[in-house]
């Protein structure tokens, strides 16, 4: 139990996609595993009103299939503990994780798996019309869309590169940026440009998120310059103005990149021994729930060749006889 003398195998914290994915094949492995999250295991997935590209189902509920990792990953009668965790204490012998009710927990291994969020605009209608229109990754939802006018807002490289993919589906793709130029890279900015079913609105930031019958139906928009304010008919929201990820328990000395995701090897391993990171919290080419999947089997074995390696030294040393060392 936590707080005890025991000595966990491998301790996972968070309990997306990722983190359930880990304790699975850690729990193959015959780990003795713990799995610790505070909220609802699933990750932001339990959101999304729909998944239509996780391998194996063709339409699933976010909530449904954030429901089936967590039974699966509880039919190897995996140590759920339902804290949070406030701070990772790398060490020789073990690491220790702290919980937020005074316990400890000391383990061989531990993978991160907290994830991140992306950042919000914080305007009426964004929280209680995500899923219905409100999205923050075109190529998990963009193909509801096909045939539909959307608004992406954001200047940067994600928000010219997600506004490319949805103007191959879209009938109309509309990029709100709130000031006259993009920060995106030169060779996205002239694709933009060019792309004839794109249309820029110059020094323009969404004011509100309105919701139809069916879901987001209108935004409202102001000049950034002028203070007029506008009504624009669109059927989704796509919103790309940056990424937080979930770092506060990264150990310090860990490789990061400037936005604050952790640079592994390809085992999902860090500079310190014994420590993983996977999901959204790992630097990598996409954010998707498969990959996030694919990471936690990555560490989750990489976790079980470390695991075994220490504890058979450990057996090692503690066989030799009383004169070996001399």
């Amino acid at each position: 139990m936590a707080g005890s003398d025991e000595l966990y195998d491998l301790v996972i914290i968070g309990g997306g996609p990722g983190g359930l994915s880990a304790a699975i094949y850690a729990m193959r492995a015959a780990l003795k595993t713990a799995l610790v999250e505070k909220g609802v295991t699933g990750g932001q997935v339990t959101m999304s009103d729909e998944v239509e590209n996780y391998p194996g189902f063709v339409h699933i509920s976010g909530a449904e299939l954030s429901m089936k990792f967590t039974q699966h990953a509880q039919s190897y009668d995996l140590d759920m503990i339902s804290q949070e965790v406030t701070a990772l204490d790398p060490g020789l012998d073990h690491h220790t994780v702290r919980l937020a009710n005074g316990d400890t927990l000391k383990t061989h291994a531990v993978i991160l798996a907290t994830g991140g969020s992306p950042r919000k605009l914080d305007v009426i209608g964004e929280r209680e019309l995500y899923g219905k229109g409100v999205s923050y990754c075109a190529t998990c939802d963009g193909f509801f869309f096909r045939g539909k006018t959307v608004v992406v807002i954001g200047g940067g490289d994600s928000a010219a590169e997600e506004a490319l993919y949805l103007a191959k589906l879209c009938k109309k793709v509309y990029i709100a940026h709130r000031r006259d130029e993009l920060r995106a890279s030169k060779i996205l900015q002239q694709r933009i440009f060019n792309d004839c079913n794109i249309e820029m609105l110059w020094n323009t930031v969404v004011t509100e998120i309105k919701a139809g019958a069916d879901g987001v139906e209108q935004v409202g928009l102001k000049d950034t310059v002028t203070a007029d304010t506008r009504e624009l008919d669109v059927d989704g929201v796509f919103i790309f103005i940056g990424f937080n990820p979930n770092n506060e328990l990264v150990p310090a000395g860990t490789r990061m990149n400037a936005d604050g995701m952790v640079v592994t090897d390809e085992k999902c391993e860090t500079r310190t021994p014994g420590i993983y990171v996977i999901g959204d919290l790992r630097e990598k080419f996409a954010r998707q729930i498969v990959l996030s999947a694919a990471d936690g089997c990555t560490a989750a074995l990489a976790a079980a060749h470390y695991v075994e390696a220490k504890t058979s030294m450990l057996a090692d040393t503690c066989e030799l006889p009383p004169d070996a060392a001399s």
